[in-house]
């Protein structure tokens, strides 16, 4: 069966990510089938909403596929991570101006390029089991597929606290962050879907959403924001004796120095300017370098191929980071850059 399963349901264009065993991990073939799907249904009246699901119970989408993105960069081939990143952005920021409303249904572990495909559309529905995270800097990368965006976007200074510790969101926190729009528990997200794809009327959601109480991040805000809203974090946090901070520098301190500087600079610079495009652009710079200049291939092999968990990244720590390095990472990418052709 395909990995993508697409088709026309009522009023609903349907779209399905269907490797439940890879928890529904990215391809290049799955963003450009989306993709494909989307414009098909751009002006076709008979398509008055989009609604993306998942098949399994563990993930909606747990992040990019990147065992090629690995065996390519690890043998100097540096293009092939370039072009998927820069087609699955196109599809990133499609997904975001989307003129239909798009309804996507987040259950188990949505992470990286799941965030892209889930998080940009109308509607993004969370439930019981939803488990939302950018943990991209524990593998040498930095939050991309516009994830930057909704950091800079979120309220406080949370954005840096998630963007750079990786955590984890359930339903309450991932809506209070805005990654999210509306809790439906998960024993009636079927019939919201028959009721959608009947009506195309998204009020039905509003009409079997409920109210959450105050999650972990909204009832820390200010710590969190005394802390990661300061010039220098990482010294703040070094420094602090709270328990959510001590956990979250122990978060840090397992994660790639480089991507971490990174990280700060660039949601700081989203939020001057917080357009998807802004945020494509800003991610673009580092993972179009990654490869061959950032900690992305060890934090890969550490990961997912030899699975010791033990990487050994090119600075020691956060502190260490030339500030050279960082704005190699960070510089405009000239005629690299990303295109837009609406």
């Amino acid at each position: 069966m395909s990995d993508l399963i697409v088709r026309i349901d009522g009023v609903a264009g349907r779209i399905t990510l269907n490797r439940p065993k890879a928890l529904n991990a990215l391809t290049w073939d799955l963003v450009l089938g989306i993709e494909a799907a989307l414009d098909a249904w751009r002006d076709d009246d008979a398509v008055q909403i989009i609604v993306i699901d998942a098949v399994g119970d563990k993930a909606f989408c747990s992040g990019g596929d990147i065992a090629e993105m690995y065996a390519t960069g690890k043998a100097g081939d540096f293009t092939y991570g370039q072009r998927f990143w820069r087609d699955e952005y196109r599809l990133n920021r499609k997904i975001f101006h989307y003129a239909k409303p798009v309804v996507s249904f987040l259950h188990g572990f949505t992470m990286g390029g799941g965030v892209g495909v889930g998080c940009h559309g109308s509607h993004r529905i969370v439930g019981e089991t939803s488990q939302i995270a950018m943990p991209e800097v524990t593998i040498g990368l930095v939050p991309d597929v516009g994830g930057s965006l909704i950091l800079a976007t979120a309220p406080g200074h949370i954005g840096e606290y998630l963007g750079l510790t990786g955590t984890r969101m359930d339903a309450t926190d991932a809506i209070y962050a805005g990654f999210a729009d509306a809790y439906v528990p998960e024993d009636q997200w079927d019939v919201l879907k028959v009721q959608l794809c009947e009506t195309g009327d998204v009020a039905k959601i509003a009409d079997i959403a409920q109210g959450l109480p105050s999650g972990a991040l909204q009832k820390t805000q200010a710590v969190i924001d005394g802390v990661f809203g300061q010039d220098d974090v990482f010294s703040s946090a070094s420094s602090s004796s709270d328990d959510v901070i001590l956990a979250a520098t122990k978060k840090m301190q397992r994660n790639a120095p480089l991507a971490l500087q990174v990280t700060l600079r660039m949601i700081r610079a989203v939020r001057d300017a917080p357009t998807i495009e802004t945020a494509l652009d800003h991610e673009f710079r580092y993972t179009f370098r990654s490869a061959q200049y950032g900690d992305f291939i060890e934090g890969i092999r550490a990961a997912i191929i030899d699975r010791d968990r033990a990487p050994v990244w090119q600075h020691s720590n956060v502190t260490s980071v030339p500030a050279a390095d960082t704005a190699r990472m960070t510089a405009p990418l000239g005629d690299n850059a990303l295109i837009w052709e609406d």
